[in-house]
């Protein structure tokens, strides 16, 4: 696995790409706000950015992917919020070399700030899940002074 930058937010054709500001958080054309870990790219052909979104007492995750390595993949992305809660959601990236999204049902952020939550994506080969193997996990940035 390789953890070198992509390009993803430069090709995302959905209308909502992240506006980036000086403080490692960003805004959606949408109003919403974003915290985004790094853009990865596995030596397989599959890169991912994913980000905790938060908007009007919501907060969901998103993965931004591309999908280069020919075959159909699996992946799984996961909210984790305080007190153990989490949402989980399962994608099938197809074989493309098109930009995708992927994001979990929104929920009631609870009050709680949304640096307190973060999210993982994982991409996995094609084959039995057992045997099938990891190419590519892409996590979120936790706020600046965020706690555990």
């Amino acid at each position: 696995m390789s953890a070198e930058g992509g390009s993803l937010p430069e090709f995302d054709h959905s209308g909502t790409a992240a506006l980036g500001r000086s403080d490692g958080a960003a805004f959606e054309r949408s109003g919403a706000a974003s915290r985004c870990g790094p853009e990865l790219v596995a030596p397989e052909g599959v890169e991912a950015q994913t980000c905790v979104m938060t908007r009007e007492g919501e907060i969901w995750a998103r993965v931004y992917y591309r999908n280069a390595t020919g075959e159909e993949l699996r992946s799984v992305i996961t909210l984790m919020g305080p007190g153990g809660r989490t949402v989980e959601l399962q994608c099938a990236p197809i074989a493309h070399d098109e930009p995708g999204t992927c994001e979990t049902p929104r929920v009631p952020s609870s009050g709680r700030p949304p640096g307190s939550a973060t999210a993982v994506a994982e991409f996995v080969g094609a084959g039995p899940v057992e045997e099938a193997p990891l190419l590519l996990r892409a996590g979120s940035e936790r706020a600046p002074g965020a706690g555990g």
